[in-house]
């Protein structure tokens, strides 16, 4: 048992990281760039499930906070999370935890993953549009055309990637007996 827990405690840290890596990954679009984070937050609620696919999103998350650079542009702080983008971190969150609750839920398949990954993607564009307007003082249709328009095609493209990735990597660990299925 203390094992699993060893095993999970370095498996969602590896995520963490994989986050902070691709978060450096970025195609400025205006104050939102666009960045590889949702892929990664797919990717690891696709392999790992809620559970682990969330606390890889807020171990990534308390790190930034606290100081070490690991957001877009290495960049760090609290202030990120209260800034103009950190909706869409606050989101990531939740992207995890309903893609990994839906493949749990569902089946580990392409398909599901593909739309768990989409609905997960759109809860975050939700959560950024919402706190860019509240944060900003946007009204509702620029806060939307800025924070959800250019990243909906981008984000169904990650998402589909991270679904296939994703379950690609999951069943090689699960037949590897370095994952458990559930």
């Amino acid at each position: 048992m203390r094992d699993q827990k060893l095993k999970f405690l370095v498996i969602d840290s590896l995520f963490a990281v994989i986050i902070a890596i691709l978060a450096q990954v970025a195609i400025p679009l205006g104050p939102i760039p666009l960045t590889g984070q949702t892929f990664a937050i797919g990717l690891a609620a696709t392999i790992l499930g809620a559970r682990h696919g969330t606390i890889s999103v807020l171990v990534y998350i308390v790190l930034g906070a606290v100081g070490i650079p690991v957001f877009q542009g290495m960049t760090a702080g609290i202030g990120i999370i209260f800034g103009p983008t950190g909706g869409f971190i606050i989101g990531f969150i939740f992207n995890a935890l309903l893609t990994g609750w839906l493949l749990q839920k569902t089946k580990f398949t392409v398909p599901y993953a593909i739309v768990a990954n989409i609905l997960g993607a759109i809860v975050t564009l939700i959560f950024g549009v919402l706190w860019l307007k509240v944060s900003t003082g946007l009204d509702w249709p620029t806060a939307f055309l800025t924070g959800m328009v250019p990243f909906i095609i981008p984000g169904i493209i990650k998402a589909v990637f991270a679904a296939i990735l994703g379950i690609l990597i999951r069943d090689r660990l699960i037949k590897a007996k370095l994952l458990k299925a559930y």
